[in-house]
């Protein structure tokens, strides 16, 4: 669960919901990127997750992330939500690619 402004947002089923990492602003040579010309990043920290979702035969099937891990998530995937002035992500858990070590 995450406040936001005085309100909590929990994650139903198998939605996770994902603060995106700062996109850098700077390339590797020193140019400064614009705002339009930055890609958003595709990886960020886990803030809160969902129980998990149930498969057909009503079996809950847990949840792989946990809040707190860093992970990379697909460049299209998930609704963007406000939290605190800031642009975040819930996404369903299959949109989850992979934890960052």
């Amino acid at each position: 669960m995450t406040k936001t402004s005085g309100t909590k947002i929990s994650p139903l089923f198998d939605f996770v919901l994902i603060k995106p990492l700062t996109a850098e602003t700077r390339t590797p040579s020193g140019i400064v990127l614009p705002d339009s010309a930055k890609e958003k990043p595709q990886v960020g920290e886990v803030m809160a997750i969902g129980p998990g979702a149930h498969n057909p035969d009503g079996k809950l099937i847990p949840m792989v992330v946990k809040k707190g891990d860093k992970v990379m998530y697909k460049k299209w995937g998930g609704n963007e939500v406000k939290v605190n002035m800031e642009e975040w992500l819930l996404v369903e858990q299959k949109d989850v690619m992979a934890i960052v070590e």
